[in-house]
Parts: C-alpha cells; structure tokens; sequence
C-alpha cells in the first residue's frame, strides 16, 4: 500500500484521536512518525502507531498531565504522568530550549513515560537553535549484559547533536543489537529476526521475535555497547526513574542543551563544526563508489528522496489495523 505523506499524516492523527488525545497532542506524535518514515525507519512510522494504541489500552491507570516537580533557572524535572514519550520529550525540549536561551545551558529530565522515538528528531531542533544536544533513555530490562541471556539494560540510546554551518552533526545510536520497534514489527509480520541478535527465555539464541520479546536482545558492541548502555541506564535514572521498571512504563528520559557562546563564539563554532565535517566526508574512501559520510546524512537524504516522491510505503495489514481504529471498530 502506498500513501501519500498527507494521507499518512492524517491516518495517524485520526488514530490517535480516537486513542483518546487532543488534536494538537496527534499532530505532535504524527509528525514524529512521519518523520521516522521519511527518514527509512519505517518500524518506528506508522507500526508504531499501532503500538501506541495497543499500550494505551493496556495502562492499568489513565493518563496524567506532564508535570515538573523540580526546578531551577537550568533545570527542570518532569513526571510524564504516563503519557507517550512523543509527547513528554517534546514539552522536555522545549523547556530546555527556553531555559538555554535564557542561562545558556540547561538539563531536562522526565519519567514515568514511555516509546520516546528518534532521539534525533529532538537534537535537529536543539541545534537548529544553534545548540548542542545530549540525550539519552532508559526502560524496562530488555537487552542483555555483554556475556550474559537475561535482561538489565534497556535498548538505550543516546545521541548527540552539533550545530554546523551546514547540516547539523547528529548521532543517534541504540545500545541494543536490535531496536524493539524491529522486533515487535518482525513479529507482526510473522518474520524471523537475523541469527545472533536476541536470546530466548531459556538463554538459547533466538531468531523468533515473540520469544525475543519474552526473553533478551543482545547487546550492540560487545563489553564496550554494554558499559555505554549501562551509563545510559544510569542517566536515565537520574529522572527519578526505576532501575528495573516494567517494561513500557517508567522509562527515563535525560536531556543536556549547552549553548557554545558560553564557551566560544557560537557562528565560529559552527563553522569550525562544518569544516570539520567536510574533512571526514573527504577522508579516502577503502570503496570509491562508498564515499565517508558523516552520521545522520544518510537519513537526511531519504527523507528529501520521499518528500520529493511523496509517498510512504505500508503494509496492508498494518494499513487496515489503523483504518479499523481510525474508524473506531
């Protein structure tokens, strides 16, 4: 099934509305998986719609406003009252920023949330402001430690963001040989996952995504993946978040917004960023038809590539699961 990004856009929005969110509050999460799905990420477009309405239904409690429950000129800590992560992560960046602008740097934590999404869609507005960005996430035990089957660790990702002359240098990376948006589209698509990515509950290696789901996915980069995921998971819970929470619910989620004037000239920054940036994209290449790219400019490309085409590519089954909630059955 092919859509029109509008038609994709607005199939979203219905079914969120009829989840039970505000107008404004579907805009802000269909942009986010419109987003995913222009950039090539399709696991987390319009699937992971059909994930949210599918938590939203099984929350034991309903959802609460965002609140901030701790404050200061550079600071502020959110309880996400449950709320998707689209939502909580975008009203977190937005705080930062408006503290950012105001001191020049400023950390935003938020918990009790959960499916937060790209991390780098929030850096391009950080540093589309002319800021540099840290985010990172923690959530329930899903990945397991290098040597270990059972899970501690979330998918953990983290990223960064540098403001360029040019286009910004963003990194944006899961600590998790698998992202869980993978695993729960491989397994509505009745797919088997590639060899050596995830662990069943009896600690066997797996390529089923239901026993994946109720086992462990293995961790990304060996010993050194599995220290970072375990400082992300640290981060994390420096949001008040659990240590081992249920999974989809209580994730934490933590943002730094510095802005380089505090330390240097800002546009000189910039610039010396792009600068550098175009020497890494002049490094020789081990493949001449393989050119050095910098982190995020593949992504980049895809989403002009779809814009200009204008269409978005789903599954029919997944197509006619968002027309039935659309249409409230």
């Amino acid at each position: 099934m092919l859509l029109s990004i509008h038609d994709a856009r607005e199939l979203i929005r219905a079914c969120m509305t009829a989840s039970g969110h505000t107008p404004t509050e579907a805009d802000i999460i269909s942009d986010h998986l419109i987003d995913c799905e222009l950039r090539g990420l399709s696991f987390g477009g319009l699937p992971r719609a059909l994930s949210v309405i599918e938590r939203i239904h099984a929350a034991p409690t309903p959802r609460k406003p965002i609140e901030i429950i701790k404050e200061s000129p550079v600071s502020a800590a959110l309880d996400g009252g449950d709320q998707v992560g689209y939502l909580v992560a975008h009203r977190a960046t937005e705080i930062a920023l408006e503290k950012a602008r105001t001191t020049g740097i400023a950390v935003v934590t938020a918990n009790q949330t959960w499916y937060t999404g790209m991390f780098s869609y929030y850096l391009e507005k950080i540093t589309a402001a002319g800021f540099m960005g840290f985010v990172a996430g923690s959530g329930g035990r899903r990945v397991a430690p290098h040597g270990g089957t059972e899970g501690r660790f979330s998918t953990n990702p983290i990223a960064f963001g540098f403001p360029s002359a040019g286009t910004p240098v963003i990194w944006d990376i899961g600590t998790a040989a698998i992202m869980l948006g993978e695993v729960v589209l491989a397994e509505r698509m009745g797919e088997l996952l590639p060899e050596g990515l995830a662990f069943a509950p009896d600690g066997e290696p797996t390529r089923d995504p239901t026993a994946a789901l109720a086992g462990a996915f293995a961790v990304w980069g060996g010993h050194k993946g599995s220290g970072l995921a375990l400082v992300v998971q640290l981060l994390g819970m420096m949001s008040g978040a659990s240590a081992a929470p249920p999974k989809l619910r209580d994730c934490g989620f933590f943002m730094l917004v510095v802005d380089p004037d505090l330390l240097t000239d800002r546009e000189d920054y910039a610039r010396r960023v792009s600068a550098f940036a175009n020497s890494l994209r002049d490094t020789r290449p081990l493949d001449p038809a393989k050119p050095v790219r910098v982190p995020f400019e593949r992504s980049a490309v895809e989403r002009e590539k779809r814009r200009a085409g204008d269409a978005i590519e789903v599954a029919d089954q997944i197509y006619e699961a968002l027309k039935a909630v659309a249409a409230g059955v």
